[in-house]
């Protein structure tokens, strides 16, 4: 399962966009961190979670003090809209990679049989419901070359962040998404 891409285009920082592959739990990370703010916010935040900590390490995480974890996801400029409630989901999330694979993270795809499997690990992880399971499982299959059979079946079949190969898709991805939101906000006025 080798890797296809040296980065991943979700930032606009060239050291946040290599993170997100070279260390598969700021990957994690940044899917955990991906709601309710930009795309490039959610994944630059692991990038600065690691400058904050010294390293990603899952069970140095996991084994923080919660209040202490809580401050590196507030210190200025804070890592997400909601830092109290994503410092906890990360170090909920850490806590399983630590305690289920060893704290290797790449483990959670890396020793998958098949597709089924992989969806039902995505799904075990905290914050992870089958949005984030499709479009991880598609990042994981177009651009990081994990393609266990029947990986297709849980990717998304729509536009979403296994399409973006560069600056521009990472445009076009959040122009489609804001129009999409628009269009429901619309419907359900």
């Amino acid at each position: 399962m080798a890797t296809t891409a040296d980065r991943l285009h979700f930032t606009g920082n060239d050291e946040a966009d290599r993170l997100l592959v070279e260390e598969p739990l700021a990957l994690l990370i940044g899917f955990a961190l991906d709601q309710q703010v930009p795309v490039p916010k959610a994944f630059s935040g692991p990038l600065e979670l690691k400058r904050r900590l010294g390293r990603l390490d899952a069970a140095e995480i996991a084994g923080l003090d919660p209040a202490d974890l809580e401050q590196a996801f507030r210190d200025k400029p804070a890592l997400h809209r909601f830092p109290s409630a994503m410092a906890k989901r990360t170090q909920e999330l850490c806590a399983l990679v630590a305690e289920e694979y060893g704290g290797d993270a790449a483990r959670v795809w890396e020793e998958v049989t098949d597709g089924p499997d992989l969806e039902q690990r995505l799904n075990s992880l905290p914050g992870f419901g089958e949005m984030k399971v499709r479009s991880l499982a598609a990042v994981l299959g177009k651009r990081l070359g994990v393609q266990p059979p029947g990986w297709e079946s849980v990717a998304a079949d729509h536009f979403c962040l296994g399409d973006i190969d560069s600056p521009e898709m990472l445009a076009e991805y959040q122009s489609a998404k804001r129009a999409r939101k628009a269009a429901l906000r619309a419907a359900n006025a």
